[in-house]
């Protein structure tokens, strides 16, 4: 293997706990965590990969049926297609659990695999209600095992810097947040997918779906949280494809910090062109900070003069963005890497490593708590404390 290029980021190995496996030189080996992903879907194939890229063995899949399970094992190459997520659940062979089905299964499924004994990486939102994910966060500390949920936006390493400007105080006193999430796939009426049923998807959609990414942003940014919060919902169809809907298309917020500072999100899964754009904007006494999804590997630093774009290169940025930095500067990085990037601290954790921001149910907690209290300041019209 060659010597890395000038600029790239050295990554630490893996804290892991000493395996009796060798190879020839002597080296210590760990053997591969092995996956099984409930759901065969467009989050199902996203976990594959990603699990894959971070150097575990997908060995098991399950769905809503035998079939769609067997469909789903084809599609995404697994070797092994279970009859039933319990048949999963109790598989010896697997020891991380993937949960990438709808949303109301969620709590039922990631409190099975916790009982179950197995790890569990559940997609979010990670329940439809407080209650649940209260539940959740309480089986997975009596369980003792690791219990994630993809908050992958974090692991973009201009995210990361971000959030070192913020809490090393080059950013000033944060005074005011914007942030923002776009996408276009539910744009036209005969738009149809399972979200748009409250019954398989909760009671909120549009923000569950997206908002609740951007409020972990937001808050793991800063270092600070949400206190009080302001929202309209808007349905921009009634019915979609013959079926009624009640639940939101967009989702407009304005809110207070703890800290003080103000802010506003918008969500939308009804604007033209935006494929997933989702932007945090942070204005301190001293700078500004722009990062968006769709440009990852930039970040704008605004300043009273000199304003400059900071490029996604180790040699420039803090430690934890450039433990992120696994591609040397000039070769993009992406969603993917970011969810890798998810995956591998997973697997650190598994291994006993505490890595730096790992999002685990608590953190799925705390985007549930915030989406049900923007649901009542809408429905009330009034300004709603955010519990902690």
């Amino acid at each position: 293997m060659g010597e890395a290029p000038p600029g790239t980021a050295t990554v630490a190995p893996d804290r892991r706990r000493a395996s009796s496996a060798t190879t020839g030189g002597g080296a210590a080996r760990v053997a591969p965590l092995r996956v099984g992903v409930v759901g065969g879907g467009f989050m199902g194939r996203v976990h594959t990969a990603a699990a894959r890229a971070a150097g575990a063995h997908v060995v098991a899949v399950a769905s809503s049926g035998p079939d769609s399970a067997a469909r789903a094992a084809d599609a995404l190459g697994v070797a092994t297609a279970h009859e039933s997520v319990q048949d999963l659940l109790d598989d010896p062979g697997v020891d991380v659990v993937h949960v990438c089905a709808p949303n109301s299964v969620h709590a039922e499924l990631a409190l099975a695999a916790l009982a179950a004994g197995k790890h569990v990486v559940c997609e979010k939102p990670l329940a439809v209600s407080a209650v649940e994910a209260d539940a959740l966060v309480r089986a997975a500390a009596a369980a003792g095992t690791v219990a994630a949920v993809p908050f992958v936006y974090r692991y973009h390493p201009m995210v990361r810097e971000a959030r070192a400007r913020v809490a090393s105080g080059a950013t000033g006193r944060v005074l005011s947040v914007r942030g923002s999430y776009l996408q276009d796939w539910l744009l036209e009426v005969d738009d149809v997918d399972w979200r748009v049923d409250s019954a398989a998807g909760g009671p909120s959609r549009a923000f569950a779906d997206i908002g609740s990414h951007l409020v972990d942003l937001l808050e793991f940014v800063l270092g600070d949280r949400i206190a009080s919060v302001s929202a309209v919902l808007d349905r921009v169809h009634d019915v979609r494809g013959g079926r009624a809907v009640d639940t939101e298309d967009e989702a407009g917020v304005v809110f207070r910090t703890t800290a003080g500072a103000i802010g506003t999100v918008f969500v939308s899964q009804v604007a033209p062109g935006r494929k997933n754009r989702l932007l945090v904007d942070v204005a301190g006494t001293a700078e500004s900070l722009e990062f968006s999804q769709e440009e990852p590997d930039r970040l704008w630093v605004g300043r009273r003069l000199g304003s400059v774009v900071v490029p996604r290169d180790a040699a420039l940025l803090a430690p934890d963005a450039a433990r992120l930095s696994t591609l040397p500067a000039g070769h993009p990085m992406g969603y993917l890497d970011a969810f890798t990037a998810f995956v591998r601290d997973v697997h650190d954790a598994v291994r006993g490593g505490e890595p730096e921001g790992l999002p685990r149910f608590d953190d799925g907690r705390r985007a549930v708590v915030v989406t049900e209290s923007v649901l009542l300041a809408a429905a009330e019209r009034r300004w709603v404390d955010v519990p902690t």
